[in-house]
């Protein structure tokens, strides 16, 4: 029995295509397409040096987009620049300025220190300049007064005589002021044996009062005995108005 025939149009859609036929459908199609314009470029280099060129510094309302952003970018950058250049002269200043307060503060840190150890052995350190008070008093003691020099010279003439010595020249000097005491040299020459010579310097050592003996010389006499000649020197405290005349000179 034989089917009957399909209609045109459903014989079309039950047709399929070759390749070849698919291929030139495509051809055909891109060939009745309207041509695509080119793409513009994303910045127009022309055209934004044509608007530079047209720009009315008088009526800056009317300036096209790009020329005023790229002014406004361009003005930006030079306050930053700015900025950046008075800072770095004025941070330079602050670093320096820092620094000094850093050492300053290292300086008070030390004297804070110091201060601390001092005000903990404050006891000790009392203690120290009473001992010490007492010392120098005990020192002080052995120097004469102005009145008791007399009587210091006079020993030390004694001296020599008791040890059998020849006195050929007792003479004091003139006295030299120092801080809290004058210092009083006497020009001696003696003369003697050895051991009693010996024994004089040892009288002298002995004595309540500090004397000392300086620039030594000893030469032998023609009857072998020995010329001493020597400055002694003994030592008077002074006494609060011979030390305050003396700081008020020294002023």
């Amino acid at each position: 029995m034989k089917l009957p025939a399909l209609p045109p149009k459903l014989a079309s859609l039950f047709k399929r295509k070759t390749a070849a036929e698919k291929l030139a459908e495509k051809h055909a199609a891109k060939a009745t397409a309207e041509p695509t314009a080119p793409k513009r470029p994303l910045i127009d280099v022309q055209q934004l040096a044509m608007d530079f060129k047209t720009l009315d510094p008088k009526d800056p309302g009317l300036w096209p987009l790009a020329p005023r952003i790229v002014i406004l970018l361009s003005l930006f950058a030079g306050l930053i620049a700015a900025a950046w250049g008075f800072g770095a002269i004025g941070w330079s200043v602050q670093l320096e300025e820092l620094e000094s307060k850093k050492q300053q503060e290292a300086k008070h840190k030390e004297d804070w220190l110091a201060k601390k150890k001092q005000a903990v052995n404050l006891d000790e350190y009392r203690r120290q300049l009473a001992e010490i008070d007492r010392s120098f008093g005990a020192l002080l003691k052995q120097l004469p007064n102005k009145a008791e020099m007399g009587d210091m010279l006079v020993d030390i003439n004694k001296a020599a005589q008791a040890r059998g010595l020849a006195v050929e020249l007792f003479r004091p000097g003139g006295e030299a002021p120092r801080e809290f005491y004058a210092e009083v040299p006497i020009t001696l020459n003696l003369t003697g044996s050895y051991h009693d010579i010996g024994a004089f310097t040892g009288d002298l050592a002995r004595l309540p009062r500090i004397v000392t003996l300086n620039d030594v010389a000893l030469t032998v006499n023609a009857n072998q005995t020995l010329a001493m000649r020597t400055t002694a020197k003994t030592f008077r405290y002074l006494d609060d108005g011979e030390i305050a005349s003396q700081r008020k000179g020294k002023k």
